[in-house]
């Protein structure tokens, strides 16, 4: 796993440099199947998915400044020590002993409390730009831990490529030289779901689980169908029916598979014809809703 950490300055290397200031981006994830194996001691569950990075992202730059401070463009969000962007500059500086600070700005485009990560992606964004505004000797065992500190999956956004994930989401194995090779659509309905309030209504089952590392890797959409699963459609579709309604549209637009990311208001859906998926994001904004497509990878 460390092998593959080490590989994050190399593979993600879209730092842009102007002047001091830094800028990268903060992409989104969505989930090929998720299932709750059991409830831990520790009032965490135990998970199992697979992560896939998308295109659709948020921006964020640093430059120097004696204290840490952070605006965002989306007003709607805390800009202060709640923010999970300012909580890993303050985690960051203390761990190595950093006596000085940072201007960020976030530039806000993914929809939060949609399944798809943004937050977390925001927050490993700003361990890795402040690792290189400050100059810090980042090792690939401490940045991690570091990123585990701030929510189960921010680990995956150090790496950013597909990958199996286990326990609390933290446990990482890459999908070696795994392509996707589908044109995705994404729509995010105006919902705000408590990723908490999931987690009380899921229900957990270990025994009778699929491989969904190699569901995945097989590419065989029949097949993602009758064994990728995401536990959360269940209690989540039952109390918001339009997300529900949102897969059906999916379905109707010629994805070959649909399902709820995380634990959000966010429903992908996967086509083999782009001019399809490109259709479906265009039904979808037109009723109001956040939407994302993109072509294979």
């Amino acid at each position: 796993m460390e092998r593959h950490v080490t590989t994050w300055v190399r593979e993600y290397s879209n730092y842009i440099a102007s002047s001091h200031v830094l800028s990268a981006t903060a992409p989104a994830k969505i989930n090929l199947g998720l299932c709750v194996l059991r409830k831990r001691t520790d009032e965490y569950h135990d998970l199992a998915t697979v992560f896939h990075p998308i295109g659709w992202a948020d921006t964020l730059t640093a430059d120097h400044a004696d204290t840490v401070s952070l605006t965002c463009t989306d007003t709607t969000l805390p800009s202060g020590e709640d923010n999970l962007v300012v909580r890993a500059a303050r985690l960051l500086k203390a761990s190595y002993g950093v006596d000085r600070g940072a201007i960020m700005n976030l530039t806000k485009v993914l929809p939060h409390g949609a399944g798809l990560g943004g937050g977390s992606s925001d927050a490993a964004t700003a361990l890795q730009i402040l690792c290189r505004l400050w100059r810090l000797d980042c090792t690939t065992t401490s940045l991690p831990s570091l990123a585990l500190d701030l929510g189960s999956d921010v680990p995956f956004f150090l790496r950013r490529c597909t990958a199996f994930a286990q326990g609390r989401g933290e446990m990482l194995s890459p999908l070696e030289d795994y392509r996707f090779p589908f044109s995705l659509a994404v729509v995010v309905n105006p919902v705000r779901i408590s990723t908490a309030w999931a987690f009380r209504r899921v229900d957990v089952r270990e025994a009778g689980r699929a491989d969904l590392a190699e569901v995945v890797r097989s590419n065989d959409l029949d097949r993602w169908k009758r064994e990728l699963t995401n536990d959360f459609e269940e209690p989540v579709f039952s109390k918001w029916p339009v997300l529900r309604r949102t897969k059906s549209a999916l379905l109707r637009a010629g994805a070959s598979f649909a399902s709820l990311t995380g634990t959000g208001s966010g429903v992908y859906g996967v086509f083999e014809s782009h001019k399809f998926a490109e259709d479906a994001v265009q039904e979808a904004a037109a009723r109001g809703c956040a939407t994302w497509c993109e072509a294979p990878c």
